[in-house]
């Protein structure tokens, strides 16, 4: 006599046809969900190569004002106070540019935070993803489709953020170093207009 063997959970789960179907729908979601993280993470190299861009700007759109101004007036006359009585003209220029570029850090800064927190969630939905059909193929038969799939889609609609009191951060920090290093430009236009 032949004792049968009970098959393995791979081969009950083909031959159930909502059991085929529902893996079937869970390897295509995972596959979607794989797609949007590789989307999420060029989009995120992409707003940090940006921020650094910007980062250079500033400091180039800086440096060459500085030097300019220092050509400009090293060769003007000594005795000519008209340059140093209308010193604010490029001052104005600096800090409205600077404002701007530092409002322009900033903007690509939070993008880069709500970037960072959409990957977060991707990275969730494929791990949790991933475990149901790891479950799924381990049980077979014996997977509780009512049971399982509403765990799956209550924990996904459960899934509560945290919303952290909001401290200093680094992107803080930064955009407090570039205002000080544009309120030292401003110090320095005055110091090489007008000595």
């Amino acid at each position: 006599m032949m004792d049968t063997k009970p098959l393995h959970p791979l081969h009950q789960i083909a031959e159930t046809p909502s059991h085929r179907l529902l893996l079937k729908q869970w390897l295509k979601d995972e596959e979607l969900i794989l797609h949007r993280i590789a989307l999420k993470e060029t989009q995120l190299d992409t707003t940090r190569r940006e921020i650094t861009q910007l980062y250079y700007l500033f400091f180039i759109f800086q440096s060459t004002l500085l030097l300019l101004l220092y050509c400009t007036v090293s060769g003007a006359p000594p005795e000519s106070s008209f340059l140093c009585k209308r010193y604010w003209i490029p001052s104005i220029c600096s800090l409205v540019s600077s404002l701007g570029l530092i409002w322009a850090i900033r903007y690509k800064s939070d993008n880069e935070s709500h970037l960072q927190k959409l990957l977060e969630r991707e990275l969730e939905d494929s791990s949790m993803l991933t475990k149901c059909v790891e479950e799924l193929k381990k049980k077979g038969l014996d997977f509780d489709l009512v049971n399982e799939v509403d765990a799956f889609r209550r924990a996904k609609s459960l899934r509560v953020e945290s919303k952290v009191v909001r401290k200093w951060s680094g992107r803080d920090f930064v955009s407090l170093f570039f205002i000080t290093v544009s309120c030292l430009v401003l110090g320095l236009v005055k110091v090489i207009v007008c000595s």
